[in-house]
């Protein structure tokens, strides 16, 4: 990935969710895309859907993009 993206999605947990930071700041656990669009938006950035497939601004770590959940990862 080019440059180093304000937005970080971080791996699943073992519950459920993704912790999401903003340069470098915890937000706050995400269960959703509407619920990392509502964290990021608390950090001053702001935009609809497409900003999560920006691989400028978005880094999804750890796991696919818009999972939130582990039994989403298995066949």
């Amino acid at each position: 990935m080019a440059g180093n993206p304000s937005i970080v999605v971080h791996r699943i947990s073992a519950s459920g969710g993704r912790r999401v930071t903003v340069r470098g700041r915890i937000m706050g656990l995400a269960h959703s895309d509407g619920d990392v669009l509502e964290l990021v938006a608390r950090a001053g950035i702001t935009g609809g859907p497409d900003l999560l497939a920006d691989p400028t601004l978005v880094q999804w770590a750890g796991g696919r993009p818009h999972q939130y959940r582990l039994l989403e990862l298995l066949p």
